[in-house]
This record gives structure tokens, sequence and C-alpha cells, in this order.
């Protein structure tokens, strides 16, 4: 219980708490107050949250995988041909680099298509736990459906300076293994220095730009919610986040850092597990009294598929933490900016003093 000054100056006043009809008071935010909100909102709405989750990376594999496939398909001869060759050219390696260039851009867009629906529907979750309402699936798909096309354009848009670094790298990347392929197919290795040292170019240019990418991506992380919750285009969310998120980049950046390395912190214990788990099962096979080639590479092939799947699902399970504290670093910059608190609470139908 806080106090105030008293009538005229005498004595002090207890001063009411803020109203809490959901899952956070309805008062400026600190740390505590996001990271408690956003995890009683998952554990409020997990059901709706996995589904939602499970659905939208389910049409993402499946794109990828329909990719992928024609992909290999298409060019499965021409790697025989090229993995087997003594003298490989560039123009040989063109159709190979096209097909996993064709196959990144498939991912990317599978990915993007998964995130921009989880952050329509985290959104849409955020709005109603605000207000301590808990959604149905229906309601939630339906309205973060509609929103798609706005929150995918906030997202791509927001997640280009985060891909321009990424998409460096991955070109470096793949100019270093053009160098080194290269290499191989030189008497010298004189064929290989070029790419090589375009490669590392593309390295540095990538490291350069990644804080810039940091600062945009921190500027526009609230405009899916925006997209959601004040129904606004694409570019109209992206100026709402760059508006309320001005002068509070720091703070807003050491929240979203902080239930990111929970969420991280989190994973990483379950891949240990899984990898310690996996390196067991692989030293058990060839100490094996009858153990043969054939049970050791079983052995390594259901660990991979094991741990994949794991893996695959604790991203599914603690992927909506992050877009849950972006969503309610959203609301709190609008009570602190906006007044939005007695807005709130005659929704949710408690008085505000």
């Amino acid at each position: 219980m806080t106090y105030a000054p008293g009538p005229y100056g005498y004595g002090y006043a207890p001063v009411p708490p803020p109203p809490k009809p959901g899952v956070i008071p309805l008062a400026p935010l600190d740390l505590n107050h996001v990271l408690g909100g956003a995890f009683a909102a998952y554990r409020r709405n997990w059901k709706v949250l996995l589904g939602i989750t499970l659905v939208s990376y389910a049409l993402a594999a499946l794109l990828i995988a329909g990719v992928g496939t024609a992909a290999w398909t298409g060019l499965s001869d021409r790697w025989e041909h090229t993995s087997t060759a003594e003298d490989v050219a560039l123009s040989d390696l063109t159709p190979l680099f096209t097909a996993l260039g064709i196959i990144w851009l498939a991912c990317s867009v599978g990915l993007l298509l998964a995130t921009g629906l989880l952050h329509a529907a985290v959104a849409v979750v955020v709005q109603e736990a605000v207000l301590g309402r808990r959604p149905g699936f229906g309601t939630v798909w339906r309205r973060a459906w509609s929103r798609l096309g706005a929150v995918l354009g906030s997202v791509l848009l927001s997640a280009v300076a985060a891909v321009v670094p990424a998409l460096l790298f991955m070109v470096g990347l793949f100019l270093m293994l053009a160098a080194m392929l290269a290499s191989i197919g030189s008497d010298d290795g004189a064929d290989g220095a070029g790419w090589a040292l375009t490669g590392l170019l593309f390295f540095l240019l990538a490291l350069a730009a990644s804080p810039l990418a940091l600062w945009l991506w921190v500027k526009f992380s609230l405009a899916p919610t925006a997209a959601v919750v004040e129904s606004a285009g694409t570019l109209t969310a992206l100026r709402r986040s760059a508006q309320l998120v001005r002068g509070a980049w720091w703070r807003i950046f050491g929240y979203t850092l902080v239930m990111m390395l929970i969420v991280g912190g989190v994973t990483f214990v379950m891949q240990m597990v899984v990898s310690l788990t996996t390196q067991a099962s692989l030293f058990a096979a060839p100490l094996a009294q009858h153990a043969t080639p054939g049970t050791v590479f079983f052995s390594m092939g259901t660990a991979a598929v094991v741990s994949t799947l794991l893996m695959l699902g604790t991203q599914a399970v603690l992927g909506p933490l992050q877009p849950l504290t972006s969503g309610l670093l959203y609301v709190d910059q609008r009570i602190r900016r906006e007044n939005l608190a007695p807005v709130l609470a005659e929704a949710a139908g408690r008085p505000h003093a």
C-alpha cells in the first residue's frame, strides 16, 4: 500500500492500488510486471497459443518440404555428377547454388508466414488478457487471419534490417564454399582465392550492419501489435511503433533481451539434455556385444531425429513468449504516454482511481 499527502497537506492517505482486471495492473509497468504478465497470459491461454503455433509452423513446414523436394528432384543427377567429377567448373555449381537460394527463400517465406500468424494471434491474446478475458481458438484465429496482411507487412519490413546481415553472411558462406570447391579442382588453389576474399568482405559487411539492424528491430518491434489492436496498415503500424519506442529504446530493448535470455536459457538446457542423451546412445551402440555398422548408423539416425523433434517442440512451446512481451510493452507505452489505463479499466468494467 502506498500513501500520498492527505487533504490540506496534513497526514497521509492510502492510495488504492491500480486495478488489475487481467494479467497486468493498469499502470506503468516495471520488468517484473512485464515478465509476470507474459507468463500469466501464456499460462491462461497456452492451449490457444500452442495450437496457433503448431498450425503456423505446420503450414511453413509443408511449404519448405514441397520446395525442397522439388529442388532435390530436379538437381539430384547434377549433384551426383558434381560430387564425383574431378574437375568442377564454376558453371557446374551455379544450378546448385540457385537451388540452395530457392530453398533458402522458401524457408524465409515459410518462417515469415508462421511468424506473422503467431504475432497476430499473440496480439489478440494480449488485448484480451489485459482485460481479463480468455478468447477461444476460433476467435483468435479469425481475428489473427483478418489482420495477417498488415502484420506480415510490418514483420517483413521490420525484419528486413535483421535479414540484411544474415543475407550478407549467407552470401559470404556460399562464396567460401565455392572457393573451397574451386580450390579442390585447381592444382595451385589460385582459382578460389578471389572467391574467398569476396566471401570475407561479405562477412565484414554483415558484422558492420548488425548494430543498425538491432536498432531498427527494436524501433519497429511494437508494429505487429499495433497492426492488430489499432487495425492499422503496415506503414501506419511501423510509424506507431517508432513513435511509442522513441525515448524508451533502451528500456524496451532491455526488457525484450531479458525474456530472450530466459527463453534461450531454457532452450539451451533442453538442447544440452538432448545432446547428452544422444551422445550416450551413440557411445552405447559401439560398446554393445554384437554392434555392427548398421546398428551404429541406426542409432545415430534415431538420435538425430529425436533431437530435432525435441528442439522443434521446444521452439513451438516457447515461441509465443517473446511476442507476448512485445505486446505488453506496447500496452505499457500507451499507458505511459496516452493515459490508456482509464480506457482499459472502463472496458474491463473496473473503476479507475
